[in-house]
């Protein structure tokens, strides 16, 4: 399949594994045309872009740093011109540096903030200018169950988690109107290699439901978001976190 006039069109950043790659494919599966956004690893993008057209999608992939403007401003220039409706925009991409607040350097703080919080402005401003021109479009940003409550040396994420969730209430409220929906969703620990050196056995204690989380199950709320079956959802944050808050 190629992307078409009867084809939506979904861009999903920091998409080339965990929660990111499980949302190009589940979105694939709906016969969206995934523009797979990533950093640095070509192969795993590939293989992202393969597990797509599997799926009985197709896409692209695109390779850029979100939280660099002159990158993410190339990119969106072209993407904008060649896409006459873009209908999703998953906010996906960020990154860790766990650190005792009073031990963070300041690059650490920097770069988990850039990522996540200047990567969304970066892509979140294009779009929507496009989807007000087309009185459609969906919005849903990845934050965390870190956003929510914090967690213990995880400062900076924490907070630019939390930035998301506000940022996406305050822009749900002006465009909501034009028949955009803005929302959240903030995962709680899933299987992604963020969490590969974590004691598994002692988090899963804290979990009601006695296990870790799979990013497919994230995904699926976020095509749920994505489609005309949560026409009437903007401003909310869903946690899909087994009942650990």
């Amino acid at each position: 399949m190629t992307q078409g006039a009867d084809n939506r069109v979904a861009i999903v950043t920091g998409a080339s594994r965990g929660i990111g790659r499980a949302i190009a494919v589940e979105l694939a599966g709906e016969k969206y045309y995934v523009i797979i956004n990533y950093k640095s690893n070509d192969q795993a993008a590939a293989e992202t872009l393969g597990r797509v057209r599997a799926a009985g999608g197709d896409g692209e992939t695109v390779k850029f740093d979100v939280a660099d403007t002159a990158e993410a401003e190339r990119a969106m220039e072209d993407i904008v011109k060649r896409f006459p409706v873009i209908d999703a925009l998953i906010n996906n991409a960020g990154v860790t540096a766990d650190n005792l607040f009073l031990m963070m350097p300041e690059a650490e703080w920097d770069s988990v903030i850039g990522t996540t919080l200047k990567g969304f402005y970066n892509m979140t401003k294009p779009v929507l200018k496009r989807m007000l021109r087309q009185k459609k479009g969906s919005i849903v940003s990845i934050s965390s169950v870190a956003g929510l409550i914090g967690n213990k040396g995880q400062a900076n994420y924490a907070a630019a988690k939390a930035g998301l969730i506000g940022a996406s209430r305050s822009i749900a409220s002006e465009v909501a109107k034009k028949g955009i929906r803005i929302n959240v969703v903030a995962p709680g620990l899933i299987e992604t290699d963020m969490i590969k050196d974590a004691p598994v056995e002692m988090i899963t204690n804290i979990i009601p439901m006695g296990r870790i989380g799979k990013p497919e199950e994230v995904a699926a709320v976020v095509r749920f978001l994505c489609s005309d079956d949560a026409s009437y959802i903007t401003g909310q944050v869903i946690s899909v976190n087994g009942g650990m808050m």
